[in-house]
């Protein structure tokens, strides 16, 4: 029992040693382990995104194409515009003064009427030159019966002094005083004539047919053939003409087309030159040019049957000068700047593809181009995310829109930019 129990410890003290000692290097070992396992953690994290990446980087939707709006280039005509500012101005004006004295005994006419030539206006008192054309008539009468009475005197001496009855002294005499005679009938004849005047101007009728203005003298009013108070206005509105300038620069292109007699149109615009009044052609040019202003004016008449037009109206007018024909012809709104180029987005298969331009002339919303064929689709909106080579989607059909279809027939235009 007891060898035993002195045993047991001894072989307990070994094992505790031997078991101290391994119990570092066990923890080492545990130590490198769990890096390892971090390292492969790490690696495998590393691993999985980059996958992940490289996955999402394939699979990456394309960007969003761009929705537009299109218009097709088109075939056309296209007028080249001379624009200016205009004054109607009536072919005649006639302000009416009285050229006798005397009260108004009436006024025919109400303000603003229209009037014919001819048609009575304004009477005047004419008692007073009726009656200096009646005396003036009774002294004409009494002066040819003396110059009758002479004549026949003169038929008898003549007689008389074929059979040498008289002395020829009492011929020539009476040969004389029928020449006094008839210069006094003439004298006679030319005051009845000024008298039969003065009486037909206390009748005034309208010199021309048009429209009365105000009313500027009252029944009772005294008149003076002195003076300058107008009675009435009136002015010729059909036709009408009117007066604008053109450039000096453009004088030529003008001048040739009216040296072949050709009609070149003028429109008049109202002043916001959005609605057209009425269209007219070019009558006539100025024979000299303003050296103040460098223009030349120009004159054209219109028909005005609705009285479209007033007098001294002012009016944007537009002198068709040519017409270019076969142009390709682009909406304006298309047309984007770049400092001094020009440039349009034409789209091909879905891609907008940038292209020069050189702009021409430009009416209604239309301009004239060269560097694009008729039938080719350019981009009409989105200029702000467009770019060269940008693929878009049309969000509407690419066809002629009214505008442009107009364009084939269009006879207006602008001066090239």
């Amino acid at each position: 029992m007891t060898a035993e129990t002195t045993e047991h410890p001894f072989i307990d003290r070994d094992h505790q040693l031997t078991a101290h000692g391994s119990e570092p290097q066990r923890h080492k070992v545990m130590w490198i382990v769990i890096w390892i396992l971090l390292a492969l953690v790490l690696v495998l994290v590393v691993v999985l995104v980059w996958r992940h990446l490289d996955t999402a980087k394939k699979v990456a939707p394309a960007p969003p194409k761009i929705t537009i709006t299109s218009a097709t280039a088109t075939k056309g005509n296209i007028g080249v515009y001379l624009d200016a500012i205009g004054t109607v101005t009536p072919v005649y004006t006639d302000s009416i003064t009285s050229q006798v004295n005397g009260l108004v005994d009436a006024v025919h006419f109400t303000e603003g009427q229209l009037v014919s030539k001819g048609d009575p206006l304004i009477e005047i008192d004419s008692r007073q030159y009726r009656a200096n054309l009646l005396q003036a008539q009774g002294a004409l009468e009494r002066d040819q019966n003396v110059l009758a009475q002479a004549q026949m005197d003169l038929e008898r001496y003549r007689e008389a002094s074929a059979r040498n009855a008289i002395a020829k002294q009492i011929l020539d005499d009476q040969g004389k005083l029928v020449l006094q005679d008839e210069g006094t009938v003439k004298n006679d004849q030319g005051t009845v004539q000024f008298d039969q005047v003065q009486v037909d101007y206390c009748h005034i009728t309208a010199p021309i047919a048009g429209r009365v203005g105000l009313r500027l003298v009252d029944p009772g009013n005294v008149v003076q053939s002195s003076g300058s108070a107008t009675l009435a206005v009136i002015t010729q509105l059909t036709p009408i003409t009117v007066i604008f300038t053109i450039p000096e620069d453009s004088l030529g292109p003008v001048a040739a087309q009216l040296r072949k007699k050709a009609k070149l149109t003028v429109d008049a615009f109202e002043r916001t030159a959005q609605t057209k009044i009425a269209s007219g052609k070019l009558l006539t040019l100025d024979n000299q040019i303003d050296t103040t202003t460098g223009t030349v004016k120009a004159r054209a008449v219109f028909d005005n049957k609705n009285d479209a037009l007033f007098p001294n109206q002012f009016v944007n007018a537009r002198l068709l000068v040519n017409t270019l024909q076969g142009v390709t012809l682009i909406p304006a709104s298309a047309i984007q700047q770049n400092g001094q180029a020009s440039f349009v987005y034409v789209i091909q298969n879905n891609v907008a593809f940038m292209r020069s331009v050189k702009l021409g002339v430009t009416d209604g919303g239309l301009t004239q181009v060269d560097g694009i064929n008729p039938g080719d689709v350019v981009a009409n909106s989105s200029f702000d995310k467009l770019q060269d080579k940008t693929a878009v989607v049309i969000a509407n059909k690419a066809s002629n829109s009214p505008s442009t279809k107009s364009s084939s027939a269009s006879t207006g235009g602008s001066s090239a930019p």
